[in-house]
């Protein structure tokens, strides 16, 4: 970014990191259905809460610029407003190796994308043509209970009616972190918040659906059980125990549970099968699957598939190709609205 990108009136309050547009697009990235909590608040800027602050990112070239908002103060003063150059005016000053510590990890940075995309060509023809098109799209690194219950809310649903979903959950059971804009943005929802006698109602009357028992239901097995320290650890357990242990919580089946295990639990060989994918497989890739419906046993020999062509990243590919299906399914500036994505009703309807 050109210093006179830089809103003039608060230079010191953006800080960068170069990260090369081959190594991430924050515009295919964080509309892909990966997470429901970034918005493009202006052209080119995203604006979403990570690890319970609200960021604005930017990217110029080779470089992501990045600012973080003050939190609101106890007494209601919100963080101010932008000022006549954009330039959030209330950005607080964090530590700036914990700041860039946090995206490094949100955004898993230390993976090396483009030897990935070369890999993966080299394997499969298909690939490589899809995704010249389409660098930069890495698999994000989530909080694991945040993960967990947004996925949960995606069975037979699309993207932007899960994004609202989610921003009235946050809005109904988060902490106020601030207002940009005279928009109030909370934090995603503790366990706790989640857990109340009347939380299942509340989500209900929120639109929520059958999902709101899932939810509630699954805020309360993991407070009473493993706990969010406990999900967290699943990161070190092999992928079989970890997606077992998910598919044992309420409204989580086998691809809900793969989904979890791919974007918050570090499984990277994790692929969320549906019977759009199922039938990818099938039709484009010629792999011979036992049974006409997406069973359990067709979910694994689908994932199999794809690990024996693409490796231990498979995941990672299969989201490279995720996106380039959402992107070709979309109109101009419907980013966000349309379905075949990770919310897709064929996509994402977890629910066992």
């Amino acid at each position: 970014m050109k210093l006179r990108d830089v809103p003039s009136a608060c230079p010191r309050l953006w800080r960068s990191l170069r990260v090369p547009p081959a190594e991430l697009r924050l515009d295919l990235v964080l509309s892909s259905g990966q997470t429901f909590r970034w918005w493009e608040s202006s052209p080119g800027a995203w604006t979403g809460v990570l690890e319970g602050r609200v960021w604005t990112l930017r990217q110029e070239r080779d470089r992501l610029w990045y600012t973080v908002y003050e939190e609101e103060e106890e007494d209601g003063d919100a963080c101010p407003e932008k000022d006549g150059d954009g330039c959030p005016t209330g950005a607080a000053e964090p530590d700036s190796a914990e700041m860039e510590r946090i995206l490094r990890d949100y955004f898993q940075l230390d993976v090396g994308l483009p030897a990935l995309y070369r890999t993966w060509g080299a394997a499969d023809p298909r690939f490589r043509k899809v995704a010249k098109d389409f660098p930069g799209v890495r698999v994000l690194r989530q909080d694991p209970v945040e993960c967990l219950l947004s996925f949960i809310c995606t069975s037979n649903n699309h993207i932007s009616r899960i994004t609202a979903m989610i921003e009235r959950l946050c809005c109904a059971f988060g902490r106020r972190l601030c207002h940009l804009n005279a928009r109030p943005i909370h934090a995603f929802p503790s366990l706790s918040a989640l857990t109340g006698a009347d939380a299942e109602a509340r989500l209900r009357a929120l639109g929520f659906g059958y999902r709101a028992k899932f939810v509630s239901g699954s805020a309360r097995a993991i407070a009473e059980g493993l706990g969010a320290e406990g999900l967290c650890q699943l990161r070190a357990a092999p992928y079989a125990e970890a997606r077992r242990v998910l598919c044992t919580l309420p409204g989580v089946g086998t691809k809900v549970a793969d989904c979890v295990c791919l974007m918050a639990l570090d499984k990277a060989e994790a692929v969320p099968v549906d019977t759009h994918v199922w039938r990818i497989a099938q039709q484009r890739y010629g792999a011979v699957l036992g049974g006409r419906s997406l069973t359990p046993r067709a979910h694994q020999e689908i994932g199999d598939f794809f690990r024996g062509l693409w490796g231990p990243h498979a995941g990672w590919a299969q989201a490279v190709l995720f996106c380039a299906d959402l992107r070709k399914g979309q109109e101009p500036r419907s980013r966000g609205r349309a379905k075949g994505c990770r919310g897709q009703d064929s996509h994402r309807d977890g629910a066992p």
